[in-house]
């Protein structure tokens, strides 16, 4: 009869998983060995939040819950971070960490705390496997609660005594059931038709839920059947194809921007696989005014920002398809703006090709980035000044080719997150655009990528310096502080741990660099420094300027 430990890989490879990102313990040690020969590659990595961020971007590229592995205590504490960006994120993630034995867990005892109690408020299920017979159920719920409509982690402790028990009787892993997209209620698209036949100047604006459902044929059917504008979340770049005439860009930054200024007119939202934790609905709807339509798998957050007229709960595939179909024959609408608002946009871009500044400008650092990748590459904006031009700027036109944390907004997770996403999709070519701050915080990784061979870019843009804040500090306080920082020598630090290093020197070797790095079959690091003082000069624009468009 096999123990918990074996028992548990093989639940775990019903569920189709492919990868453990994690680090041993002591108290998970049969966990760990039961993985070799079981087809499931265990990738050991350099820290547990890494783990956890590997975890979510495979999660978020497969549709399939990503697993993480950690010891109890300190190792169960550093998974933390990631398995609460996975659930702001809506990305299926199973973090599985080991536990004290259960004879000493209700008292004061050596690396012990009460890791149910922490993960809970961060997860859609925190549990602790205390009995060897409910291993099936338990991993059968767990990865059908992360792969559920909203996706999000799961949390499972295991005691480090009930991982070597083993069941009364033989078992196996649970059937999995699939659950298959719902059709919209009529009643809900006839409710919805009539509020679309009366708006004037209608404005679409699809989430990360409509790229977690592939709605991007739908979505684009729909804008032209009814010469309807588009936009997207940051966390839905690509959903939506920005060269398309229909496209507005992402909204999202946090001044009123190019694609704010097409909602400005707008009487009704048509809102597709938006979530509130994506960002803040008073940036388009300030008066709480606009009649909102919301097309998703569940109901929305309750925001009086976001008043939804009428809740569309479905498929949003079949939902957009359904209402243009219910729409009198021959209605369409203006969509005057789209075209200035994409004029604006390509004029920062432009600006940023034409600039031999150094440092780079970031619109250069943008503009360059989008030459070297192709349409289907994969490029991850890290958390900070950098995210917020590439979220703005960088032109996406497939879903999931442009990913950041907008439901957290964490720090550090591109480095590991690039490496699983080159996991998940082998044959794209994997950038991560990191600011040195977010580098440093999780550049160990480095020697994960070259030990799993892994191939991948990682581009640091260099200010010495928390750039958000700085831009922040100044837009609020006119002054910053306790920003700055120095650096190591990052061509030597990548070279020491096996990875080639590239000092960028200047504005015009960034784009032959990168396309010479993302075509070797290894792990560069890319030194650029970047000027944000243009930081300062793009709010200044946006304040000067005034619609409607």
């Amino acid at each position: 009869m096999e123990d918990v430990a074996h028992l548990l890989v093989r639940c775990l490879r019903a569920e189709g998983v492919e990868y453990v990102f994690g680090i041993p313990g002591e108290e998970n040690i049969r966990f760990v060995d039961a993985l070799n020969g079981s087809g499931i590659r265990y990738v050991l990595v350099r820290h547990e939040q890494a783990a956890s961020f590997m975890a979510e971007i495979y999660g978020r590229l497969t549709g399939r819950a990503g697993v993480c592995s950690a010891t109890l205590g300190p190792g169960a504490i550093n998974l933390l971070l990631g398995t609460a960006d996975a659930t702001t994120n809506s990305a299926p993630v199973v973090s599985l960490a080991a536990q004290g034995s259960l004879r000493r867990i209700h008292k004061e005892s050596h690396q012990v705390i009460d890791l149910v109690s922490m993960y809970a408020p961060v997860t859609q299920w925190a549990a602790q496997i205390e009995c060897p017979d409910a291993v099936p159920e338990m991993t059968r719920k767990a990865f059908k609660t992360a792969q559920s409509e909203r996706p999000g982690a799961v949390f499972l402790a295991v005691p480090e005594d009930i991982e070597a028990e083993r069941p009364a009787e033989s078992l196996a892993p649970l059937q999995i059931d699939v659950v298959h997209a719902d059709a919209p209620s009529p009643t809900e698209i006839a409710r919805a038709a009539e509020v679309l036949a009366s708006a004037r100047n209608p404005v679409v604006l699809a989430g990360h839920g409509a790229a977690r459902a592939r709605a991007s044929a739908a979505l684009v059917r729909f804008a032209e059947r009814l010469n309807v504008p588009v936009a997207t979340t940051f966390h839905g770049k690509g959903v939506f194809p920005d060269d398309h005439r229909n496209a507005l860009g992402a909204v999202g930054f946090m001044r009123h921007d190019y694609g704010n200024f097409g909602f400005d007119a707008a009487d009704v939202l048509v809102c597709v696989g938006y979530e509130v934790q994506e960002f803040d609905p008073v940036k388009i709807n300030p008066n709480g005014d606009k009649r909102i339509l919301h097309v998703h798998r569940f109901p929305a957050e309750v925001d009086s920002h976001y008043p939804v007229a009428v809740g569309v709960e479905g498929d949003p595939s079949q939902a957009l398809d359904a209402l243009a179909s219910a729409l009198p024959e021959g209605l369409t609408y203006r969509s005057e703006g789209s075209a200035k608002i994409r004029g604006l946009l390509d004029e920062e871009l432009r600006y940023g090709r034409d600039s031999d500044a150094f440092p780079l400008v970031p619109q250069r650092v943008v503009h360059d980035v989008r030459a070297a990748l192709d349409r289907h590459d994969v490029v991850l904006a890290d958390t900070g000044a950098g995210k917020m031009w590439m979220s703005r700027l960088y032109p996406t036109y497939e879903p999931d080719t442009c990913l950041v944390s907008n439901g957290l907004s964490t720090m550090g997770f591109a480095l590991p997150g690039a490496i699983a996403a080159k996991l998940a999709r082998p044959d794209r070519r994997v950038l991560a655009v990191m600011g040195d701050g977010s580098f440093l915080m999780n550049s160990q990784e480095l020697e994960t990528a070259v030990r799993e061979r892994v191939p991948l870019v990682v581009l640091v843009l260099v200010d010495e310096e928390y750039g958000l804040i700085t831009w922040k500090m100044e837009l609020e306080l006119g002054r910053h502080s306790h920003t700055q920082f120095t650096n190591p020598d990052l061509v030597a630090y990548a070279e020491s741990f096996g990875a080639r290093g590239h000092a960028v020197e200047t504005a015009g070797q960034l784009l032959p660099v990168l396309r010479r790095a993302l075509d070797d079959d290894t792990v560069s690091v890319i030194a650029c420094p970047v000027d944000y003082s243009e930081n300062l000069r793009l709010t200044d624009k946006l304040g000067e300027l005034h619609g409607p468009f």
